[in-house]
């Protein structure tokens, strides 16, 4: 797939630059010649290594005070990553008034101001949570309606209401992404949970779930997002994103150990012990997600915007397991003396 010429390319304003997905995207904008900007909440260290960031905007904490008029200007799309992050165990008072200030009205103060500024597209990404936790006898779509069902999931699809309604009344087109699990070099929380485990030979009780989940490689979803931002038939859409190769939670630790040089010790416990220990852990929304199927048919982005994934699942495992090891290799080594 080819990306517009520099010439030709809009003045990209990007959130959540310095995340996961922020990171990828702003490799390939640089690499596309993509003039970009990004917005971010604390000052960069001094001496970053890392300098693809473009001018930098620093606007402090997003949500419903945020002043965005430098920012915006010069700009004419806009890619929003930054969020208040889907988390297992939240600890605060009111989780969902929490997800709803960042996620839900920073979100819409952004937009309101994008649009006043006379932005061309807003990009928004969203969560495949917003369609449910778990699919059983169909993939989701486009068409189906939604059904949150945690503060993280309820807050981003409010966002995407909100989102709608001031595309209706203004120029400004909005185009809406929700994807799956997000993997690659750099991930973190339950995915580099399961690196390590299976880099450390733990024995997993995966062998007897057979499930289906569908996930999105961080480089394939950065592609999708570039594509996005030109494309006429992308306006105003809601696409649903994913590698097209669904994996089963055995499938996807055999994958893993391939690409590590060995074999996944894996072994099959009846569901229901499964459930009951982890109840008793108190781990069992961690299990479910290892458990439940969750996929999504990703067909209207390729049909609508005749748009492959650059990377299959095995080339994207292989470049995630090559970063895990490359991280574990630089952590074992001895750091140099002050004198050296």
């Amino acid at each position: 797939m080819t990306h517009k010429k520099p010439n030709q390319t809009p003045s990209v304003l990007l959130t959540g630059a310095t995340g996961f997905v922020g990171k990828a995207l702003r490799n390939k904008l640089h690499a596309a010649g993509i003039t970009y900007s990004s917005a971010v909440r604390a000052p960069l260290p001094s001496g970053k290594s890392d300098n693809l960031f473009g001018q930098v905007h620093n606007v402090s904490e997003i949500g419903s005070a945020t002043c965005w008029d430098s920012a915006l200007k010069n700009t004419d799309a806009i890619i929003h990553l930054a969020a208040r992050a889907h988390i297992m165990n939240d600890t605060t008072t009111d989780p969902l008034q929490s997800f709803r200030e960042v996620n839900t009205a920073g979100t819409l103060r952004l937009a309101r101001a994008a649009a006043d500024a006379g932005v061309r597209r807003f990009i928004f990404l969203s969560s495949i949570k917003v369609n449910g936790e778990s699919t059983s006898d169909q993939p989701f779509d486009e068409a189906m309606p939604a059904a949150p069902q945690e503060p993280y999931a309820i807050s981003k699809h409010e966002a995407e209401q909100g989102l709608h309604k001031i595309a209706e009344g203004s120029s400004m087109e909005v185009v809406i992404i929700r994807p799956p699990l997000i993997y690659g070099p750099g991930v973190k929380a339950n995915f580099l949970r399961l690196l390590g485990w299976i880099d450390r030979g733990i024995p997993l009780p995966l062998a007897g779930i057979k499930n289906q989940r569908s996930l999105v490689a961080v480089d394939n979803l950065a592609d999708f997002l570039i594509t996005c931002l030109n494309h006429p038939a992308a306006a105003n859409e809601l696409f649903l994103i994913s590698d097209g190769e669904d994996l089963s939670t055995a499938g996807l630790a055999q994958c893993i150990a391939k690409h590590m040089g060995h074999s996944a010790r894996l072994f099959s416990v009846p569901q229901s012990l499964m459930n009951l220990g982890a109840s008793l852990l108190g781990k069992k929304p961690m299990v479910d997600r290892l458990a439940q199927s969750l996929q999504v048919d990703s067909s209207k982005a390729r049909q609508l915007l005749q748009w492959q994934p650059p990377l299959c699942v095995d080339e994207a495992m292989a470049e995630t397991v090559h970063w895990y090891l490359q991280q574990k290799e630089q952590a074992g080594k001895p750091q140099a003396s002050p004198t050296e």
